[in-house]
């Protein structure tokens, strides 16, 4: 960790015309350590007779407080706020811009490196989302601290006005394209990463000079009040209007009043399918252009000639159980070649067996954490039994887990089931859940086939040696995004993150997503000005006087421009000049 606060403080925060604010943001006292909350008897979070949103810890039940849900009056005032101070922030310089996030960066991250300020950030996913801390450091702080990096270090060119080639008929004008700030955008965000889904919209739509509003999910709804007081802070030290950044939670019945606003210039969703279609037909109203990011059914290739199968097992075991598997882009499917399959089964076998669960916060010696309700628990039991029957073998875990300790916490145990076969609706259906799936493939074609035989296309895996083979998986295997040799990396440097298919369309992170949240503005001028510019030949002027000249005028526009040969230019150019 010291070399990351070493390297950002570095090569972030130096540049004295930007320097970062410092500013505090008072700490939930859920955080401390002596705080005992009161155990519901049976955690949910909607309460009978109320319209409240009952947050509560899901690893054991404790009760964290209550929300109470924008109205559709409510959300047109969010807005309106968003409205008014976005005139000005638009106005705002790069410099401006950067100086929130390097206070945003250093005051909300960089001081927990050196543990000048409290780890609250993962304490309070870890209360809200039941994570561990070591899945919230990697999930929540890093790629945050990433996002902001990139954006500091990379925005500006992102969105700098952009030369575009002319061509022969135009060489007298010079072109260019804009992304300028379209307003007010919402992004409707999932709670398996509370504070990284949150803040990442929020960080690029103030670079680009927008202001947001930001639906965290109901089931995260305590912790999406101090995550977006970060931001807030951060706007208000470095003398801008907090008002920016809205962040609001309803039901879903009052959701659409958001997605449908006339006032919103650009939707960002992440979650599932089902309401997908609800949001994208709510936003259709108003003609607002939605990026949906659905999840998926992420396979891992593993091929023969893999050199280090220990390693890529340590690399899969965080890819499957991160988050206690609750992850879009988690590895959901292993597909193994069938010389390492037995190898890879025997390791992955061994491991899951040992893995912990518990609450991270109160026992440190913790692998897997909580997931966020026990909502899925019985679709998940079916799917594996059903598998189990049709002939797969159920080798570790399989059902919900009660915690001896924490008895009102949602555990499901870490499971392994191996022999998968396409045709179960376990190996189609995304699990979101501690469960691993080992597939065998016969040979690299009918790997490929396996990694394409459902209807999710987000991101992938390939391990191997051969660069051939390699090349051949990341050509071929349905996907928005592939690591090879590993996991997830390519949203550890901002790519463009996003699928195809069932996972959706669109592009957030990396130069795509920030231009995506930008009107994107052509403009073409005169090269040389006062100089040369359009005039109409006179055979074209309104009122035409000659049709048939006009006739051979235009075909000698088109000659002159695209003829293959410099006498049919020639030809076309007299033809132009001895009819205007």
């Amino acid at each position: 960790m010291a070399v990351v606060y070493i390297a950002l403080n570095y090569t972030v925060l130096i540049d004295e015309d930007e320097l970062p604010v410092n500013y505090t943001v008072p700490i939930p006292e859920q955080c401390s350590p002596v705080w005992d909350g009161e155990v519901l008897d049976e955690p949910t979070i909607s309460v009978p007779g109320s319209s409240a949103i009952q947050c509560y810890c899901p690893t054991n039940g404790r009760l964290l407080g209550k929300v109470n849900p924008a109205t559709a009056d409510g959300l047109d005032r969010a807005i309106a706020k968003a409205k008014a101070a976005q005139v000005e922030w638009a106005q705002t310089t790069w410099a401006q811009r950067r100086r929130v996030l390097k206070t945003m960066l250093r005051s909300a991250i960089i001081l927990h490196f050196e543990q000048i300020t409290p780890d609250a950030i993962a304490t309070v996913a870890c209360l809200d989302s039941g994570k561990t801390k070591v899945d919230a450091s990697f999930g929540e702080i890093l790629v945050t601290a990433e996002k902001l990096k990139w954006t500091i270090q990379h925005g500006e060119k992102a969105l700098r006005p952009e030369k575009r080639p002319s061509n022969f008929l135009m060489t007298y004008k010079q072109n260019e394209v804009r992304w300028e700030p379209l307003g007010v955008v919402a992004a409707c965000v999932s709670w398996n990463y509370p504070f990284h889904n949150l803040i990442a919209p929020i960080i690029s739509t103030l670079f680009t000079g927008s202001a947001i509003i930001v639906k965290a999910s109901e089931r995260t709804a305590w912790s999406s009040q101090y995550f977006s007081s970060i931001a807030r802070a951060s706007l208000a030290a470095c003398g801008h209007s907090p008002q920016l950044v809205q962040s609001i939670v309803c039901w879903p019945q009052t959701a659409n009043h958001l997605t449908s606003h006339p006032d919103i210039s650009h939707i960002t969703f992440i979650g599932s399918r089902p309401v997908a279609h609800s949001v994208c037909v709510s936003a259709a109203k108003s003609l607002t252009p939605v990026c949906v990011e659905l999840g998926g059914k992420d396979p891992a290739i593993i091929l023969d000639d893999v050199k280090n199968l220990r390693k890529v097992a340590s690399i899969l075991m965080r890819g499957v159980f991160q988050s206690a598997g609750q992850n879009c882009i988690g590895i959901e499917r292993i597909i193994a070649l069938k010389t390492v399959y037995p190898q890879l089964v025997a390791l992955l076998e061994t491991r899951i067996q040992t893995l912990r669960l518990g609450s991270t916060l109160e026992d440190p010696e913790v692998d897997v954490g909580a997931m966020i309700s026990a909502d899925s628990f019985p679709r998940l039991e079916a799917l594996i039994t059903e598998a189990v029957s049709q002939g797969a073998r159920l080798l570790v875990g399989g059902k919900r887990y009660l915690h001896p300790t924490y008895p009102k916490g949602h555990y499901f145990s870490p499971t392994l089931l191996v022999d998968v076969l396409p045709s179960m609706r376990i190996a189609q259906e995304e699990c979101f859940g501690p469960v691993c799936l080992v597939m065998r493939a016969d040979s690299l074609s009918s790997a490929i086939t396996l990694a394409n035989s459902t209807m999710y296309a987000l991101g992938a895996s390939v391990f191997g040696s051969s660069t051939k083979d390699l090349n051949t998986v990341v050509a071929n295997v349905k996907a928005g995004m592939v690591s090879v040799n590993d996991f997830a990396v390519y949203y550890a440097v901002q790519l463009p993150f996003g699928g195809v298919g069932g996972s959706g369309y669109g592009r957030f992170a990396g130069e795509e997503g920030l231009r995506a949240i930008c009107n994107t503005k052509s403009v073409c001028r005169d090269r040389f000005p006062g100089w040369i510019s359009t005039a109409i030949p006179s055979a074209v002027d309104y009122p035409i006087k000659n049709a048939g000249r006009a006739w051979e005028v235009c075909k000698g526009v088109v000659g002159l421009g695209y003829g293959e040969r410099i006498g049919d230019r020639v030809a076309a150019l007299w033809n132009i000049w001895s009819n205007s």
